[in-house]
């Protein structure tokens, strides 16, 4: 008796959504549930984002409004049982607002097109019987517009960038939308100074990758160079010679990145030299990718790269010839791998095609 008692109190007190008899829910043992258990996760550049929540459907009903089984202007847990939750691994903006890293109950308030979106700090409630407006993290305005039908509650990312999402609840014929917005470049610097702190401050590839990001997302070029010079100091390679190079470049330091650069040259193995003046020509440096390989070839004339790069002179002289011979002697000492894009080069040669653009 007193199991049943007890069941009756916690219906009486709301703890349940709906109950169609005794034994339909528990909420003492694991037994299946009408609003199932979800979860859905997204990365915007580092930062994870995660909601835990119960799926309640529709089963017929008017779900949002006058008369349904959510009305207008009355928080709810936007979900079943348990407290939805939402878990940012880094800070981040909701709608404009700031929004400090942490897990929250994810609660709303609907409205016929205005929804409030709430994000308590207590986040181990049962529903939204217990919510109290004093623990608010924050609370942002949203439009709601209409959707197809969504028999199950649905949280999904829509949009998704590498600096924002937008999360989207969908139910019955109701869509949400809610912009989430991060700084993925100082998520990541912030990040980056705390890695390097490890175990990875004593590998070249960690010190040069650091470098390589931010040169790439146009942030702190002498932050990069400080970590290229860090790198090298690890272990003097071509691909952080390259890093530093590039690194002064962007600092207007033009004598300083042709020394670290050809430094690099001298380090790299013939096929990243190789690598490097094929970078050179897709970026319509022709005379410098030039130069690049007639310095390479002497690492190893007769290589399959050493061939290749002499048919690449020998194409910029416009000798057709010689370049058809040079090629076929690369393609005899090719990786297999690499053959497809030979067999295409010595088709475009056979037809007096210039390959160096």
């Amino acid at each position: 008796m007193r199991k049943y008692f007890f069941v009756a109190a916690m219906v009486v007190g709301g703890l349940f959504a709906s109950v169609q008899g005794v034994g339909a829910q528990s909420a003492i043992l694991n037994l299946p549930r009408d609003s199932q258990r979800a979860s859905v996760s997204q990365r915007i550049g580092i930062t994870d984002i995660t909601i835990n929540y119960h799926r309640p459907v529709v089963k017929g009903r008017k779900v949002f409004g006058p008369g349904s089984a959510q009305a207008y202007g009355q928080v709810w847990r936007a979900g079943a049982n348990e407290n939805t939750t939402i878990n940012f691994t880094n800070d981040v903006t909701v709608e404009g607002k700031p929004l400090a890293k942490g897990v929250y109950g994810l609660h709303m308030i609907p409205g016929e097109s205005d929804w409030t979106i709430i994000f308590s700090k207590n986040s181990t409630s049962w529903g939204s019987f217990t919510y109290d407006q004093a623990e608010d993290a924050l609370r942002v305005t949203v439009k709601s517009h209409p959707a197809e039908m969504e028999e199950a509650l649905a949280y999904d990312f829509d949009n998704v960038k590498a600096n924002e999402a937008t999360i989207v609840m969908r139910w019955e014929k109701v869509a949400v939308p809610v912009h989430v917005q991060v700084d993925t470049n100082e998520t990541v610097l912030a990040s980056l100074h705390n890695q390097l702190r490890a175990r990875a401050q004593y590998e070249w590839p960690a010190w040069s990758e650091a470098a390589e990001y931010l040169m790439a997302n146009k942030m702190s070029a002498d932050e990069a160079l400080k970590d290229a010079d860090r790198s090298i100091a690890i272990e003097d390679r071509f691909e952080n010679e390259m890093d530093r190079a590039q690194a002064l470049e962007m600092l207007n330091r033009t004598d300083d990145a042709k020394a670290a650069r050809a430094k690099a040259m001298s380090l790299g193995t013939q096929q990243q030299v190789h690598a490097y003046g094929r970078q050179l020509q897709t970026q319509k440096k022709y005379d410098e990718a030039l130069e690049i390989f007639r310095a390479n070839i002497k690492k190893d004339p007769n290589s399959w790269i050493g061939h290749n790069e002499t048919a690449r002179l020998a194409v910029a002289k416009g000798d057709y010839d010689t370049a058809l011979k040079e090629m076929k002697l690369s393609q005899a000492g090719l990786p297999d791998a690499l053959k497809p894009q030979v067999d295409a080069l010595l088709k475009r040669l056979e037809n007096k095609e210039d390959i160096n653009k």
